[in-house]
């Protein structure tokens, strides 16, 4: 509701959507006699004040016929959208589940009827089921499905290579329970969007079949009914066609209008300014006055998702110019979604709170959408850690960097495609036109990874997130693209955020280091403390299993035991209790993250 009510789109369509469904209710309950009563005396008058938009052949007000008719208009609508959702979302969902051959012939047979002008398919189907409302209805859930099926083909081709339906697959769980159970919940929320869309589609086609005369026949009637019967007078009497003209017209923008508006909503990153999961956010005054000379300034971020779902708790953080600072963790601690959150990418239904969240000075909450895009496309730049993810392999490199200069720096394509070869060339990217002309595909993962770096590079950035670049490439290349880093932030002067679960990688890069386990920060030290002065037992375990020239070989490596909790099921105390040896009865209480040295912060009791 409060996206709905945020700009006027929303307000409009909520607001035709509402006196719709209002009209539906009431109007045959209020006018349904006046709608039905014939007069001798008043056939096929024009507009008057006893009749606005005059009468009909029967002498019956022509508005009280427009309100009435609301109600079957909207309910036949419904049962259309209703009817071809269904058979759209099942056809669609079907080659997820389906063997090959069968997948495909459904896929064909889907691409078929979304080459078919919908519009004929519709009158088709009506012709054969029959005339009248039952026919319009099939025909136009008829034409309403094929969409539904396209729609929910891609979105659950995304989902059916997920490991979780691999694995339904392997334990022999049946098609149908897979599609139901694991397909479907997770592309339900776009496909219940455009039902909207879908419902205001529905009628507009519902009002046209019964203008051609193929949908509600007498003594029924529908606005396409009625537009019907008027527009044999409309250059005589044009208020009797005019009245269910612009009552279609209404609620085919209302309901268009409302679809529109939900959709965005759903796909806008969600920045609200209290706290979620029920925990009030905290006072400004709490927070001290904020860091002018901080390039990024974090403070008590938290991420949720539905169901009580909570991957990163209390977060904060202080970047300064020309810092390095290495966020270290196990896989799940949350470290990924913490970058994601601050550069806003967190995907709905994530929803991110924050005390506080500065950039370059400016609190990214408080700027109006169009400021905040401005000022993560140029001031911040995200290397990820697949590269082959950032970058569309339909596109050739060039154009996706010099997407960033046109874009927000408002330069010509060919003065982007120089600068963007002139940053490909400043990352060490031999022959960097040549590059610029070639897709993702054709570059070694060491190229891919500095295009990435470069792509960052086109504006003037301000704060690097780097999230495990050096993932998956070997030993020379890592060292390479960690030089690179390194030049860059001496370079530019800015503050870098560096993600990985590599200690030796972090102990060689970084000024400072940020341990986070469960989703919080449990420790932060300078890097030169990593090796021998770390606090945390957690942090000691994790420097411990890192092998070096002395470890015996022979002997299994150090590990560390147990698992860490998954978001849906971290304790209330600290969440390594259950996997420390210095573990004791007040570890039932959560540590606060205080001073332990100059520098040097801890979140542990047994902290020594």
């Amino acid at each position: 509701m409060r996206h709905l009510l945020r700009t006027p789109a929303g307000i409009a369509g909520t607001l035709l959507v509402a006196l719709m469904v209002i009209l539906a209710i009431a109007g045959p309950l209020i006018w349904g006699a006046e709608a039905e009563r014939i007069d001798s005396a008043a056939i096929l008058q024009g507009a008057s004040a006893a009749h606005p938009l005059g009468t009909d052949n029967l002498g019956r007000d022509i508005l009280a016929r427009v309100l009435v008719a609301g109600r079957l208009s909207l309910t036949l609508a419904m049962i259309a959208t209703a009817i071809g959702a269904t058979a759209g979302v099942i056809l669609g969902a079907l080659p997820s589940v389906l063997p090959r051959r069968a997948a495909r012939l459904v896929t064909g047979t889907v691409n078929a009827l979304v080459a078919f002008p919908g519009l004929l398919l519709a009158m088709f189907t009506a012709v054969i089921a029959g005339l009248g409302a039952r026919g319009a209805v099939l025909g136009i859930g008829a034409a309403v499905a094929p969409g539904f099926a396209r729609l929910t083909q891609t979105l659950a081709a995304s989902v059916a290579g997920a490991d979780y339906v691999a694995v339904a697959r392997m334990l022999g769980v049946s098609r149908w329970r897979v599609m139901t159970r694991h397909v479907l919940p997770n592309i339900a929320e776009p496909l219940i969007l455009n039902l909207t869309q879908a419902l205001g589609g529905a009628l507009l086609a519902l009002a046209g079949m019964s203008f051609l005369g193929l949908g509600v026949q007498p003594p029924s009637f529908d606005w396409g009914r009625l537009l019907f019967d008027g527009f044999g007078r409309i250059y005589a009497t044009p208020a009797v066609a005019l009245g269910p003209a612009a009552a279609i017209a209404l609620a085919g923008i209302g309901f268009n209008l409302l679809g529109d508006v939900l959709a965005r909503a759903a796909s806008r990153r969600a920045m609200p300014a209290d706290a979620a999961a029920g925990r009030a956010a905290p006072d400004v005054g709490e927070l001290g006055e904020p860091d002018p000379d901080a390039v990024l300034e974090v403070r008590d971020l938290t991420v949720t998702f539905p169901g009580g779902v909570t991957p990163v708790r209390g977060f904060s953080l202080t970047v300064a110019p020309g810092e390095i600072v290495g966020l270290v963790g196990e896989s799940g601690s949350g470290k990924s979604l913490t970058a994601a959150a601050i550069g806003g990418l967190v995907p709905y239904p994530g929803e991110v709170s924050a005390g506080r969240l500065r950039m370059c000075g400016a609190d990214v909450r408080e700027l109006p959408e169009a400021e905040c895009r401005k000022l993560l496309g140029t001031s911040l730049a995200m290397v990820f850690q697949d590269p082959m993810a950032a970058l569309n392999p339909a596109l050739k490199v060039g154009g996706q960097l010099a997407e960033v200069a046109t874009v927000h720096q408002g330069a010509s394509r060919a003065e982007a495609f120089a600068r963007a070869v002139d940053r490909l060339e400043h990352v060490r990217i031999p022959e960097p036109a040549a590059r610029a002309r070639q897709h993702p595909h054709e570059l070694s993962g060491g190229m891919r990874q500095r295009a990435v770096i470069a792509m960052g590079l086109m504006g003037a950035p301000r704060l690097i997130i780097a999230d495990e670049p050096t993932t998956a490439l070997d030993v020379t290349v890592q060292r390479e693209i960690l030089r690179l880093l390194r030049e860059v932030t001496d370079e530019t002067g800015a503050a870098t955020l560096f993600i990985s679960h590599d200690i030796a990688v972090i102990g060689e890069l970084c000024h400072r280091v940020v341990v986070m386990y469960a989703g919080r920060v449990v420790e932060e030290l300078p890097v030169e403390e990593l090796a021998s002065g770390a606090a945390h037992p957690y942090t000691r375990a994790l420097v411990a299993s890192l092998p070096d020239m002395e470890t015996d070989r022979s002997l299994p490596l150090a590990s560390i035991p147990g698992r860490q909790p998954s978001p849906a099921e971290v304790p209330g105390g600290c969440a390594f209790a259950d996997r420390c040896e210095l573990a004791s009865a007040k570890c039932a209480e959560l540590p606060p993250l205080i001073p332990y040295r100059a520098g040097h912060r801890v979140a542990c009791w047994e902290a020594k």
